[in-house]
């Protein structure tokens, strides 16, 4: 049970995580400022402006900075990691997002030519980040941590 409310009470998990969710609540609120149209469901989706996985990665390693120091062990492992997942979301999961981009509308094309029995489900587009969606989460995530443990 100590381990349960040890849990509980990990603030730099709990800073990430509602760095996360700001970041998804924020992207809805964008959409509605934006593009005029209330879409919820935006919430549960990746990709878009802002990145919340970026947000999560910098709250958690800005946490750790503060409250361990940048020379430490912890912090240098919680860089790494959040620097991995920065890569990954302008790099390998943005181009998978153009590649599906495109391979929809080879489908569609197709579709036009097959015409019976040809429906594949369109593959999802919003996969990854621009830089600017990952450096506004990341922005984000360092001022929640900020905000949390500069105390």
């Amino acid at each position: 049970m100590n381990s349960f409310a040890d849990l509980l009470s990990n603030r730099w998990l709990w800073v990430a995580v509602l760095s996360s969710t700001a970041a998804q609540l924020l992207k809805v609120f964008l959409i509605l400022l934006i593009e005029r149209r209330w879409r919820p469901g935006a919430f549960m989706e990746t990709g878009g402006m802002p990145s919340s996985h970026s947000a999560m990665v910098a709250a958690l390693t800005t946490g750790v900075g503060i409250t361990e120091g940048v020379g430490s062990p912890l912090f240098a492992a919680s860089a790494v990691f959040a620097l991995i997942v920065m890569y990954d979301a302008t790099g390998v999961r943005h181009s998978s997002g153009q590649q599906a981009r495109l391979l929809n509308d080879l489908v569609e094309e197709l579709r036009a030519v097959v015409r019976e029995g040809f429906a594949p489900l369109p593959l999802r587009v919003l996969l990854g980040h621009t830089y600017l969606e990952v450096l506004v989460g990341t922005l984000l995530g360092v001022a929640a941590g900020f905000i949390a443990f500069s105390r």
